[in-house]
């Protein structure tokens, strides 16, 4: 595609930007608000890009932006479908299609997760990307804003050597961390069959095919996805060791997958659940 037009990209920015207000993000309004919609700062703290990134963008000098950048805004801006497509349009740059995973956002997808207070959920894509998630779920699996946006992927915070899976102890009834380290893998691998030209996954594997003696291991041995692991233990600071049901819900048409953790009523787990609500909230 051609270069786009820097100054209308810089225009709908701003007005895309002035139209969100903090409360439609999940932010404090705070006092002394001088600007409509959201400030500069709060787009870059939901995109995972600087400030000035932003600045130099809505003043129409900024970088050619990627097009993870670019879905990253538009989540953060809330944007349409329609919007999207035509953000990618002045960007100049190629919106994902045909052999490339899918990483927009519906709008409705963050309008449901703004609303699931009293579970924590993530919607993550075919890549294993966290996509977009609520207040518990950061309370579950730590700060993940402190994350670079490029490692906000469940393979890298599983098998990377930045950490695992945040807080997550694998659990497949039997306290294991090897079934769903084979079935991350299994996922990836069946992610790449379906998406052979996708640069960033093939990226990813061959990153973590050097880096992680496990993921490399288990790659070679080719593992086919045979269901998910429906249980999870997390040690939560504060709150303990807990043991939460997963359930996946796939988004048609998108290869998207809402991620959401549950305990049964009356157990013990769900009572941490709770006790989650009041500290993890607390500290996010």
């Amino acid at each position: 595609m051609s270069r786009g037009d820097p100054s209308e990209l810089a225009a709908a920015l701003r007005q895309w930007r002035e139209r969100v207000t903090p409360g439609d993000v999940g932010l404090p309004a705070g006092p002394r608000r001088r600007t409509p919609g959201l400030r500069r700062e709060e787009v870059g703290q939901l995109a995972g890009v600087s400030v000035d990134y932003v600045v130099r963008l809505e003043q129409g000098r900024g970088p050619h932006p990627s097009t993870s950048v670019l879905g990253a805004l538009a989540r953060a801006l809330r944007l349409t479908t329609g919007e999207t497509r035509h953000l990618f349009d002045l960007a100049g740059v190629e919106p994902p299609g045909s052999g490339q995973v899918a990483d927009i956002v519906r709008p409705s997808l963050l309008r449901l997760l703004d609303r699931m207070h009293d579970l924590p959920a993530m919607l993550v894509d075919a890549r294993s990307t966290l996509l977009a998630w609520n207040p518990l779920l950061e309370a579950l699996y730590g700060d993940l804003s402190a994350v670079p946006r490029e490692r906000r992927n469940m393979l890298w915070m599983r098998f990377g050597p930045d950490g695992r899976e945040g807080r997550a102890l694998v659990v497949d009834g039997d306290g294991r961390r090897d079934t769903i380290d084979r079935s991350a893998v299994a996922r990836a691998r069946s992610a790449l069959a379906r998406y052979p030209g996708d640069r960033y996954l093939r990226a990813l594997v061959d990153e973590l095919c050097r880096t992680s003696p496990v993921f490399a291991e288990l790659w070679a041995q080719r593992p086919v996805q045979e269901g998910r692991v429906d249980r999870k233990t997390f040690d939560v600071p504060g709150v303990g060791r807990l043991t939460l049901d997963c359930d996946s819900l796939d988004v048609p048409g998108d290869d998207q997958h809402l991620v959401v953790y549950s305990a049964a009523p009356g157990t013990r787990d769900a009572e941490l659940l709770d006790l989650l609500r009041v500290v993890g909230l607390q500290t996010v």
